[in-house]
Formats: structure tokens, C-alpha cells, sequence
């Protein structure tokens, strides 16, 4: 009788790991400069939209209001990540 021993038994962890491993995956960085890039799009789309109504072209008041206060919320969401993740090093750093 001829075994095979318990290798086969036992995952083989690289194999899994490398499954796992999303091709496409993103840090941490390069999500945090897609929505600077984003909430810097937001805000140019705003002062586009009250320049455009300032001038009298066809835009209504409300497309102003909205894109202004989704610029408004959009860079007050970009400050507070940016505040929790200073605090972040600011404690890491303390350890």
C-alpha cells in the first residue's frame, strides 16, 4: 500500500495567497487621489454652473444649488478623512 503522505492534505498557502490576490486592488493612496481628483471635478462643475447662471446661459437655479452643495459636501467629506487620517499617524507616531 503506497501513500501519499500529508502534503496532500494541507492547503498549499502561495496557491491560496495567490488566489486571493485581487489583480485590480488599490491602496490606500491611490483611492484617497481619485477622490481629491473627484471632489476637484465637483468643484470646478460648481463654479462652472454659477458662472454659466451668473451669465444668464440656460441653467436653472436649482442645478446651481446642488452642484454647489455637492462640491460643499464633497470637500468637507475630503477634510475630514484627511483630519482622521493626520490623527491616524499622529498616534501611530506615539506608539
Amino acid at each position: 500500500m503506497k501513500t501519499s503522505g500529508l502534503s496532500s492534505f494541507v492547503p498549499k498557502f502561495n496557491e491560496l495567497a495567490n488566489k486571493t490576490k485581487k489583480p485590480n486592488s488599490t491602496g490606500f493612496g491611490e483611492i484617497l487621489t481619485n477622490f481629491a481628483k473627484d471632489v476637484n471635478a465637483d468643484q470646478f462643475n460648481a463654479k462652472n454652473k454659477v458662472t454659466d447662471f451668473v451669465e444668464g446661459k440656460d441653467v436653472e437655479l436649482h442645478e446651481v444649488m446642488i452642484a454647489g452643495e455637492k462640491a460643499k459636501t464633497s470637500l468637507e467629506l475630503l477634510m475630514q478623512i484627511r483630519n482622521k487620517t493626520v490623527d491616524m499617524y499622529k498616534e501611530l507616531t506615539r506608539m
